[in-house]
């Protein structure tokens, strides 16, 4: 079986691996995230592919995973919150509306550079807030590191009136989507996964 490797420091990506049973050593390589233009379909698959190429071109064996998420609202592309006063404004942004999740997912074959990528989008619908739950939930301090200010998977889905697609791509990691494109490269994903 391949040498898995996963180009990315997101601790609820690597969370959602384990708990599939895969074995992934992880290694980052400094990527340029800027991306020309609002497509984001078209960034994120980019910028997977960006994040998983680097690391392959130091490795020389297995295949690596590179992932990329952004949230989309109304043609805004909104990354992850530079402080409390930025978080803020995308959740205020963001209640009581309905918005897009896009994650791009990119696997690279280290050996020849070999590269298979798709995305994932999925539709969120927000509960409208007060400006005391938007305050609560960036003290919270759950909102800095996530696209968007917010995680479905911790204290955000209080706020989270419904999903329209993929859940596991809200979280950052279409892992059914992760299994299509490992079979694109002949490998069967449930072969690499150990028993519970």
């Amino acid at each position: 079986m391949p040498r898995v490797i996963l180009a990315s420091a997101s601790p609820r990506r690597q969370e959602m691996l384990r708990s599939l049973g895969l074995k992934f050593d992880i290694i980052v390589e400094k990527v340029d995230e800027e991306f020309p233009g609002r497509n984001p379909s078209a960034m994120v698959e980019a910028l997977a592919e960006r994040k998983a190429r680097a690391v392959a071109e130091t490795v020389g064996e297995g295949i690596v995973i590179g992932a990329d998420t952004v949230v989309f609202q109304r043609g805004v592309v909104l990354g992850k919150p530079t402080g409390p006063v930025q978080a803020a404004e995308m959740l205020t942004a963001l209640q009581g509306d309905t918005h897009e999740v896009y994650s791009g997912v990119a696997l690279v074959r280290a050996d020849d550079l070999h590269t298979v990528l798709d995305h994932e989008c999925t539709r969120v619908h927000f509960y409208p807030l007060t400006d005391a739950q938007i305050a609560w939930y960036v003290e919270s301090g759950e909102p800095f590191d996530k696209a968007g200010s917010y995680a479905i998977q911790g204290r955000g889905g209080l706020f989270i009136r419904g999903i329209e697609g993929c859940y596991f791509n809200v979280v950052g990691l279409p892992v059914p989507k992760l299994m299509r494109l490992f079979r694109r490269l002949d490998v069967d994903m449930l072969r690499l996964l150990g028993s519970s």
